[in-house]
């Protein structure tokens, strides 16, 4: 099965959102403001795993996770397996919250269930038949996406 690149069904969930928010007023100023700080930190999470990836010299490419010549498990990949989707989720509940509209966060819900069954359901083997042992440990200790988990470990890694 031929897999949309998850950038593309970001775009699409945000032309959804926008679809489905047709009518709905104008962000006050604290909205705005609260959009605007989540989109900030989405881009930041999404930007510093592309960095990590880019430093370890490995690939981004997700059609390819063979391709992948080292687990990358430090810095924001130390909270979530998977910050790039993180990030693209949270600019589609940024645009939702600056929408003010309820009904916009049916898309992010769509997105987050497409990347979660379809994308990383075919990287994970992937990874798995790559980095053996060292993967099952990063993905027993590591949550998918953020969860309290997360917490815990972020807390750890600021002591």
């Amino acid at each position: 099965m031929k897999r949309p690149p998850p950038p593309l069904v970001a775009l699409a969930a945000g032309f959804a959102q926008r679809t489905l928010s047709k009518g709905a007023p104008p962000p006050s100023f604290p909205r705005a403001l609260v959009a605007t700080a989540t989109a900030g930190a989405s881009i930041g999470l999404a930007a510093a795993s592309v960095r990590q990836f880019r430093r370890h010299g490995t690939t981004v490419e997700p059609f390819e996770p063979s391709r992948a010549v080292v687990l990358v498990t430090t810095g924001v990949n130390a909270i979530s397996r998977n910050p790039m989707y993180v990030g693209m989720a949270g600019l589609l509940v940024a645009n939702a919250m600056r929408l003010g509209s309820s009904a916009a966060l049916l898309p992010v819900a769509a997105f987050t269930v497409i990347i979660d069954r379809v994308q990383i359901a075919a990287e994970e083997p992937a990874l798995l038949a790559n980095f053996g042992a060292e993967y099952e440990a990063y993905r027993v200790s590591v949550p998918r996406w953020l969860d309290l988990r997360s917490v815990r470990i972020a807390r750890g890694a600021l002591r």
